[in-house]
């Protein structure tokens, strides 16, 4: 099984291309579920919901992880509650990025968000370039630094797609 991650900041492309790399190479797609979390609780979200949304997030993971498809694409993972947490309420639990590094990705597509119009959903939060490019960077710091694969998926939306699908072509080639 391949992994695949898509990361990055809001409103980069992260759940297109996840749909798109879905149903060009198939397998399983794991969603984000802050999204869900939100829907459900229609308030402020704070601290406290950090450990539940990051739970929900590794569920739906694992749920498709026991399925053992050739390719698993997951729309975002614990990184992205981690630095979350971190911008809103200047914490994070820390057992989050202890339960990501026990976990095995092969490829992480971090996605900028230059070049790209930032859109609004209800539920993003980060209309200013420059807050979404220093949650790219933070994103980008943590891979480098842990060490994990990684490809910057940048440019206009037709070149994002080629990108993408390149990247994950050759990771099922190996």
């Amino acid at each position: 099984m391949k992994v695949v991650v898509l990361t990055g900041p809001e409103s980069t492309g992260k759940s297109w291309l996840a749909a798109g790399l879905e149903q060009r190479f198939g397998g399983v797609r794991v969603d984000e579920y802050v999204r869900r979390f939100i829907e459900d609780n229609p308030r402020d979200t704070c601290l406290a919901d950090i450990p539940d949304i990051a739970r929900g997030q590794l569920q739906w993971e694992d749920q498709a992880r026991a399925k053992q498809p050739p390719l698993l694409i997951l729309d975002t993972h614990l990184l992205s509650n981690i630095l979350w947490s971190q911008t809103l309420f200047g914490a994070c639990p820390d057992w989050l990025e202890t339960e990501l590094l026990a976990r095995h990705y092969d490829l992480h597509l971090l996605l900028s968000p230059q070049q790209v119009d930032w859109a609004e959903d209800g539920q993003r939060c980060q209309p200013d370039l420059a807050d979404r490019m220093a949650f790219f960077e933070a994103t980008g710091a943590w891979l480098i630094e842990h060490q994990q694969p990684l490809q910057v998926i940048e440019g206009n939306w037709a070149e994002r797609h080629a990108q993408a699908f390149a990247a994950v072509e050759l990771l099922l080639s190996n």
